[in-house]
């Protein structure tokens, strides 16, 4: 089974990130993706998002999205974690805001592990005081940390 820590870094978990629109926050993520990753293009990774997206919002409830998808070129599963400094729409099954997003790309035959993947961020992010805890980090480390300590039942 592969481990949330084994495809999230500190350096793709952000807090106070400016969202504006859901457009600009999967832009964002996109950005920071080709950043840890060159050979993924920022404009692929973008729009395999949107396309994602196209086909049902990925706004999970209690103002979490779970962008996910796909990629051409990904040869294993990248996470990245951001928390918006304000809620954006996203068209979320609830209808509320989303201000935590937890990002999963995965490679065009991923199949077990994609969706292993998004069983175990969709189980740690029901729990409300995982949720508040994320809400609460005050920097990118003790974002990451909070997954880590999940991961590790702490």
């Amino acid at each position: 089974m592969i481990r949330l820590e084994s495809i999230l870094t500190p350096g793709r978990s952000l807090v106070n990130v400016p969202g504006g629109s859901k457009k600009k926050a999967l832009e964002q993520i996109a950005n920071l993706i080709h950043r840890s990753f060159p050979d993924l293009e920022m404009q692929a990774v973008f729009e395999a998002l949107i396309a994602r997206e196209k086909l049902g919002s990925t706004g999970f409830g209690n103002g979490i999205a779970i962008p996910h998808c796909r990629l051409k070129g990904c040869v294993s599963p990248i996470s990245a974690l951001m928390h918006l400094d304000a809620p954006i729409d996203f068209d979320a099954i609830d209808g509320a805001p989303v201000d935590l997003l937890f990002v999963l790309l995965v490679p065009e035959a991923a199949t077990d592990a994609h969706l292993e993947l998004l069983r175990q961020i969709a189980s740690m992010l029901d729990r409300k005081e995982v949720r508040e805890r994320l809400r609460n980090a005050a920097s990118n480390e003790a974002l990451y940390q909070v997954v880590l300590d999940e991961q590790n039942g702490q």
